[in-house]
């Protein structure tokens, strides 16, 4: 549970890292682009080879069926949610252009954005405490494919919130808080599943590649070719190629 919550932490940590570079270093989107199309290719490739097969492995085609769609229906309702109180710009590498010409979306935006982070990185952070229950090297995978996916997802909300006059400090603030936060629902994830029957264990697996898909081809793979094009592209492969290769190699 310990290790866990500790990978849950290091997961979500990469919000505050994303959030010191928006203020502080002011990151192009360019590369912002290169690492969100790396993140999803390792996001594909687990959830193609290590979360579904082990669901199946475990629960079947039902248990695997009614999670993945499951999974897949609820992020894109959720996201819908938080997307008309203005946080659709918060797995973007576009929020700065857009509150460049209308500066008067920023509180409203930097906010949402924050939400909507939390909102991902609940789930996001459990999905790594599943992970482990499942097999060590899936936790492994889990936790670097989330840390990519949630750097720009830092960069883009704390450029929204500094928008705002809202200060340096408050905004690490959140973002610390919003860590933490990741780590007890990794630690849950793992203590509430740790004894669960096998088909409660699939149906979790499957509903996180659901929602993972989802995540990816709505926002992550839009946004990244918009900024990068053919780059993102070779980016994406490469994510996706290492992820594989790490995965058989710790089998």
């Amino acid at each position: 549970m310990l290790k866990a919550a500790l990978f849950g932490f290091i997961a979500g940590s990469a919000l505050l890292i994303g959030a010191i570079l928006g203020l502080y270093l002011h990151i192009g989107r360019r590369t912002l682009a290169t690492i969100m199309a790396f993140g999803a290719g390792v996001l594909i490739c687990t959830l193609s080879f290590d979360l579904m097969e082990d669901a199946y492995r475990r629960g079947g085609f039902d248990s695997v069926t009614i999670g993945f769609l499951t999974g897949a229906v609820l992020f894109v309702f959720g996201d819908w949610l938080v997307d008309r109180h203005g946080g659709h710009y918060r797995k973007g590498t576009h929020s700065s252009r857009h509150l460049a010409r209308h500066p008067e979306h920023g509180e409203s935006s930097g906010m949402a954005i924050f939400i909507g982070a939390l909102l991902d990185g609940i789930p996001e952070s459990a999905i790594i405490g599943v992970g482990l229950l499942a097999e060590q090297n899936l936790g492994v995978t889990m936790l670097v494919a989330v840390f990519l996916s949630n750097l720009p997802e830092g960069v883009s909300g704390a450029y929204g919130m500094a928008e705002t006059g809202r200060s340096k400090a408050s905004i690490m603030y959140l973002w610390t808080a919003t860590a933490l936060v990741c780590a007890l629902s990794s630690a849950l994830g793992y203590r509430l599943l740790g004894n669960s029957p096998k088909d409660v264990i699939a149906f979790a697996l499957a509903f996180a590649a659901g929602a993972i898909l989802a995540m990816v081809t709505d926002t992550m793979i839009p946004e990244a070719f918009e900024n990068e094009g053919k780059i993102a592209a070779l980016a994406t492969v490469a994510g996706f190629m290492v992820s594989f290769v790490v995965s058989r190699l710790a089998k």
